[in-house]
């Protein structure tokens, strides 16, 4: 029931969805698992890669996932200095501005790998107010080609980034996702908050397939060893202290400073 259900269905209601990683525990693997999802659900689901390659982030998908997706490679030469016609006028900004503008009507996925790419090159007043515009597209009054539902995945370095761009963007969000864990087991902080409504948050525990599937759990028991996979950091007690600290808190940031920091 409710226990299961939230992050399984956070794209359902669309809007801005933050998804805050860290150091002890990488956010990609989750983003990935998300788009997928949508794509399975036959939505549009455009990539705006800036961060790692896009042979990288297809890698893991099957072809059919792949098929689905429509990928704007920034990785490669984000300031088109190599002047080809495919670059869309504008940046990453103008092709976000730009997919909505060309879907068609229906549901649409817009994953940002990374938005903390996007944060660290663009100023931070420029990148809200596109995010705003395209966050709440499906709203607009007077749009000529008005789409479905919008849900846009932002992943965030949580550690890369100080207090007035966190704020700014939490203040942007609909959803905010913090990952996190103890054992070697994945947790994720869910902070909900919708118009006229309380805001409701809860955690999840989760695992990511290999074929990027959502792998939804109960929590780790206290009996658990902590996990040998090598890919899978090892997390202090000062980090899982951290960790707590931010998932228990009240969903602003601001309040946490110092679970922030290398």
């Amino acid at each position: 029931g409710r226990e299961l259900g939230m992050l399984d269905s956070l794209l359902s209601l669309g809007g801005l969805v933050l998804l805050w990683d860290s150091v002890e525990w990488e956010g990609r693997s989750l983003l990935k698992a998300l788009v997928k999802k949508s794509a399975l659900c036959g939505e549009q689901v455009h990539i705006l890669g800036c961060e790692v390659s896009e042979e990288e982030f297809r890698e893991g998908f099957d072809s059919d996932i792949n098929n689905r997706l429509v990928y704007h490679d920034f990785f490669r030469d984000p300031l088109n200095w190599s002047k080809t016609e495919e670059a869309l006028p504008g940046g990453p900004l103008g092709a976000l501005r730009a997919i909505c503008k060309r879907t068609d009507p229906g549901p649409v996925t817009i994953a940002l790998d990374s938005l903390s790419w996007l944060l660290l090159h663009l100023p931070c007043t420029t990148l809200c107010q596109a995010l705003h515009a395209v966050s709440h597209q499906d709203s607009c009054p007077g749009d000529s080609s008005p789409v479905g539902k919008v849900s846009v995945l932002g992943l965030l370095h949580e550690e890369l980034h100080g207090p007035g761009p966190v704020g700014a963007l939490s203040s942007l969000a609909q959803t905010e996702v913090t990952l996190g864990g103890t054992k070697g087991q994945a947790s994720a902080h869910i902070l909900c908050r919708r118009p006229r409504q309380r805001p409701t948050d809860q955690t999840q525990w989760f695992s990511i397939l290999p074929d990027f599937s959502l792998d939804l759990q109960e929590g780790p028991s206290v009996e658990s060893q902590p996990c040998s996979d090598p890919h899978i950091p090892p997390v202090s007690k000062n980090a899982r202290a951290r960790t707590r600290k931010c998932s228990l808190g009240s969903g602003q940031r601001g309040e946490h400073k110092s679970c922030r920091g290398w």
